[in-house]
């Protein structure tokens, strides 16, 4: 069963790409998702889409989130035998 909380997000989500969807039209949309993916600046994101560094923290936030992977080094590995 999913949190209050959750569903929430999932609302806020759905309302703020709606409404991104509305400015900019749903080829923006998913550029905009391409850029995030491909780790682009968001400095060059607000650039290109005219808006705030802090505008594209937001949307990064709401639309996603970050993961990130710590990779050992495959000598290191070695040197711990796995």
């Amino acid at each position: 069963m999913a949190s209050r909380s959750a569903d929430r997000s999932g609302v806020k989500a759905t309302r703020v790409a709606t409404n991104f969807i509305d400015q900019y039209g749903m080829a923006k949309f998913r550029r905009f998702l391409k850029l995030l993916a491909d780790d682009v600046s968001g400095e060059e994101i607000a650039r290109e889409y005219r808006v705030s560094r802090e505008r594209v923290r937001q949307w990064k936030i709401t639309f996603g989130s970050v993961v990130r992977k710590y990779v050992i080094d495959p000598a290191i590995q070695r040197i711990a035998g796995k």
